[in-house]
């Protein structure tokens, strides 16, 4: 008993150190976006628009509750599965190295599911509010219910790990055997940028990897320095059902290929909802100033251009994967994720996508986030998404001076250049001048 009451406060204390606040970190409510307040639209507000309007019943599992019924509804691919075993989230007394918590993604939802949990935790790509959360009971019934959930989430999801806005958070840890991120080993928190040899900590990680390292399928069994850790038993693991009954869900697998696109797209996401709750924030507070100083209502000042140039800059760099992690070795998962994930995108007339994957140097192929055709970044303020394809239209043409995109070769930005042109209709005129 005292035991279990340690570890509890342990895992509370734990959430506190990952939620601590940022100047600032209140933005986000007030006008115009007024997240807390403002009505979602986005794929769990429409779906329960249907649920509410009688359009259907709800398919309630014995064994799984609603989880296959609800990523039917939402068209999240079941192959998309992870798992991660530490403490970490909304329901950690359910996980644990036995018990891991479930993850299903596509490009705009998100879907966490715990054994016997009582509820399922959702994060939605909202295209004006960022990201939102919601639980759903795990309760039977003809119409479930989505409930929005507010600091309960925001807690973490709007702190200094996501800079302050509403936003997505990936963390690598080193749990001990009950799942309990052991602090005084540190964390991570991971992206796209990440080395390879501090991803996935607290994570399943099914798949091959060459002689790359990374901190999957490991349980620190004591104290030692993280620097001392030795994970040989995690690595080029294809196979997980000698640590937990894989059979307890939809897959035996969590996919090292769906692990890195999982983090690819969270940090996107954050990357857009960030441009365009600042720009929209800045727009705001100009036109506020122009009415107080009568100024003209489209009177534009440097400081406004200024603050919408640095919301838009870093989700630029972060698009054509800037800095990213390099591969050493050739990456395969052990599910059909990488097979369905290319399928989905949008194709040039030479058979092109932004979706193709390369995993042997680096993720994609052509170095461009497929993000760039979400929901999400068309809803842009129109101030922000032309900077943004201005500032990517040059470094496509190589007219950007900035060590950033070194990393792109003239046949990569020749490659994407053509693709985006035959593949995203909305594109400014300039983009198809010769």
């Amino acid at each position: 008993m005292l035991t279990h009451g340690r570890r509890t406060i342990t895992a509370l204390v734990f959430s506190l150190l990952l939620a601590a606040p940022v100047a600032g970190s209140d933005e986000f409510e007030k006008e115009p976006i007024r997240y807390s307040q403002a009505r979602p639209d986005n794929r769990v507000s429409r779906l329960q628009e249907r649920i509410d309007a009688g359009q259907f019943r709800a398919v309630f599992d014995e064994r799984m509750g609603y989880l296959p019924w609800l990523l039917d509804q939402l068209h999240v691919p079941r192959s998309s599965q992870v798992l991660v075993f530490s403490k970490t989230s909304l329901q950690r007394s359910r996980i644990a190295p036995k018990t891991p918590r479930a993850l299903y993604f596509n490009d705009d939802v998100y879907v966490g599911y715990c054994q016997h949990g009582p509820m399922m935790e959702i994060s939605a790509v909202d295209p004006k509010l960022g990201t939102v959360f919601y639980t759903l009971e795990q309760e039977a019934g003809d119409r479930p219910v989505f409930t929005r959930q507010g600091d309960t989430c925001l807690l973490c999801h709007a702190s200094s790990q996501t800079r302050g806005m509403p936003g997505h958070l990936v963390r690598s840890t080193y749990p001990d055997a009950s799942g309990l991120p052991i602090l005084s080993a540190g964390t991570h928190r991971i992206d796209q940028t990440s080395p390879l040899e501090r991803r996935w900590g607290g994570w399943y990680v099914t798949g091959t990897h060459g002689k790359m390292t990374h901190l999957g399928n490991l349980v620190v069994r004591d104290r030692r320095p993280p620097e001392q850790v030795e994970n040989l038993g995690g690595l080029n693991v294809v196979n997980l059902k000698d640590r937990f009954d894989t059979s307890a869900y939809l897959t035996p697998h969590s996919d090292i290929v769906a692990l890195m696109v999982l983090e690819h797209q969270a940090e996107m996401h954050n990357f857009i909802a960030r441009a365009g709750i600042q720009t929209r924030l800045a727009l705001h507070e100009e036109a506020e100033l122009n009415r107080e100083l009568g100024r003209a209502a489209d009177y534009r000042s440097e400081t406004t251009t200024r603050r919408i140039k640095n919301a838009c800059d870093p989700l630029v760099k972060y698009m054509l994967c800037c800095n990213e992690a390099p591969l050493t070795d050739a990456i395969a998962g052990t599910s059909s994720f990488a097979q369905e994930f290319v399928q989905r995108g949008p194709r040039d007339g030479q058979g092109r996508s932004l979706r193709d994957l390369d995993v042997r140097t680096r993720l994609f192929k052509y170095p461009c986030s497929y993000l760039i055709y979400s929901p999400a970044f068309a809803a842009l303020p129109a101030e922000a998404q032309d900077y943004t394809l201005h500032r990517l239209y040059d470094v496509l043409q190589g007219r950007a001076y900035s060590r950033d995109f070194d990393h792109l070769t003239g046949d990569d930005c020749r490659a994407i250049r053509e693709i985006l042109t035959a593949t995203k209709k909305d594109l400014p005129a300039y983009w198809n001048a010769p």
